[in-house]
């Protein structure tokens, strides 16, 4: 079995334990993967390696792929600096696991990414990336891309305690209407997304948008002054469903497309 071979029958099968009717790698898919990646960055002069990487030529290479669009964030509030939050959305299983060969392959990729693709052991680009693997929800299938000029990204990260009780909290924003709350309310989604491969699962993300901090502290009041919202986090049938609970206020770069 070659590397390619391997890399595809583990994360079909890491996507088919997790979720229903998985794709395998080249078919079509109703809903967006989302690759979610931490760069945590060297400090000093090399700091901005990546972001100068993804602004001048990897966004752009990336897009021609069928990447797209690319979220390039910096954290505002949470976990821990220096970091850079980089968000890639894949049409496919297949685009997951080719992009990387596919960018290399870039001419201009080759040329103007060299500083980057070619760093030293004693100069690298970054420290470390951790990864995330995300599939859409059914009730939002493709991610929203703000349209507002000005704005901050909630993200916010569900864990649960077991397969079964995360399987429960996704159904409450499906099926249960806590998502439709969410729009109804003014709590603008960008993504939901079920996590299939990466640490502290299972859990679940998703993002939302925000003018501002005044503006998500108004919106949410709202969402938890809501009826509707009161209604269905009163049902037991969705009871203890999420164990911890990771929020991340986050800033995009002036060239992200997210």
């Amino acid at each position: 079995m070659n590397r390619r071979e391997f890399l595809v029958t583990g994360v079909a099968g890491a996507t088919a334990a997790n979720l229903t009717g998985a794709q395998t790698a080249g078919q079509a898919s109703p809903e967006q993967f989302f690759e979610w990646r931490q760069y945590h960055l060297r400090t000093g002069a090399n700091r901005n390696q990546v972001g100068d990487f993804l602004k001048n030529v990897g966004i752009a290479a990336l897009n021609r792929i069928g990447v797209r669009p690319v979220g390039v964030f910096n954290p505002v509030y949470g976990p821990s600096k220096p970091t850079l939050h980089v968000l890639l959305v894949h049409p496919s299983l297949d685009s997951v696991l080719s992009a990387w060969t596919q960018l290399q392959a870039d001419p201009e990729v080759q040329e103007k990414g060299a500083p980057f693709l070619n760093a030293s052991l004693a100069e690298p680009a970054y420290v470390r990336y951790e990864s995330s693997l995300l599939k859409a929800f059914s009730q939002m299938p493709k991610l929203a891309v703000p349209i507002q000029r000005e704005r901050i990204l909630e993200l916010r990260i569900y864990e649960s305690h077991s397969a079964k009780a995360g399987k429960k909290k996704i159904e409450m924003f499906n099926e249960g209407g806590e998502i439709a709350i969410f729009k109804k309310t003014g709590l603008n989604p960008v993504l939901f997304g079920e996590t299939i491969v990466g640490p502290n699962m299972p859990n679940l993300h998703y993002m939302l948008v925000f003018k501002d901090l005044a503006d998500r502290d108004r919106r949410w009041q709202t969402f938890r002054d809501d009826p509707d919202w009161k209604k269905l986090s009163a049902d037991p049938a969705y009871k203890d469903t999420v164990s911890n609970i990771t929020d991340i206020i986050l800033k995009p770069t002036d060239y992200s497309q997210i």
